[in-house]
């Protein structure tokens, strides 16, 4: 049998890792919040009891993160985020609001797709992920061939991958790769869009984020999109 990978105690990622100083407070809920929270080498571990798994890449300050985790009590939520002050802002929303639901990842989330069982998982959501823009750091791109196939991998069947960007050329360039994917066994995803407004409209209970935000300050159009894992 298969032995999952076990986590890297540094979180991989190009960018920083920290920001400003944490504040006391938050320094006390990594220090003591995050490793009941933290999921190791089954990120599914404390979430066994929730018929619907939803994970989160890169969740920022955790606006959405937890916004789904109160509207959907009954779903276990995964979020990964490399960011420390982002996990910590993260954590302190979890202490305040007494959510139960999440677990957290301070690392990249490719480890914890690498770990998730297949078709464990009802929807995986990257919103607003880094567009890096510069042609030479596209490598850098979250939406790449690899992650897709871990993406399509831990999804159930008809389960759904959900992105966000404000950047034309991040769209572009992630609709491209999500429509040409395909495994070997022919695997697929749809896109059941039909009109402009089932991607230019937020998804359900949408809670807006501080990206979001600040796209619409700056002029840019969020893209919401919805993709269904097909065998």
């Amino acid at each position: 049998m298969n032995t999952p990978p076990k986590f890297s105690d540094q979180p991989r990622l190009w960018g920083r890792s920290k920001g400003k100083a944490l504040s006391a407070h938050q320094a006390n809920l990594i220090d003591n919040l995050l490793p009941r929270l933290s999921v190791e080498d089954n990120p599914l571990a404390g979430l066994e009891r929730y018929g619907v798994i939803i994970l989160e890449s890169g969740f920022g300050g955790g606006e959405h993160l937890l916004s789904t985790a109160q509207a959907n009590p009954k779903a276990g939520l995964i979020g990964a985020e490399p960011f420390l002050n982002g996990v910590a802002k993260a954590l302190a929303g979890i202490d305040k609001l007494g959510i139960e639901n999440v677990r957290i990842r301070h690392g990249d989330v490719e480890t914890v797709l690498q770990a998730l069982p297949p078709g464990s998982v009802d929807i995986v959501y990257s919103l607003y992920p880094d567009p890096w823009p510069k042609p030479r750091h596209y490598k850098r791109r979250l939406i790449q061939h690899d992650f897709l196939a871990q993406v399509h991998r831990v999804l159930k069947l008809g389960g759904e991958f959900r992105f966000a960007s404000d950047i034309i050329s991040y769209v572009d360039w992630t609709l491209a790769r999500v429509l040409r994917f395909e495994t070997a066994k022919g695997g697929k995803f749809l896109w059941p869009a039909e009109r402009a407004a089932d991607w230019m409209s937020p998804y359900k209970d949408w809670p807006s984020t501080r990206y979001e935000a600040k796209a619409l300050r700056e002029g840019r159009t969020p893209h919401y999109f919805t993709f269904v894992k097909t065998e």
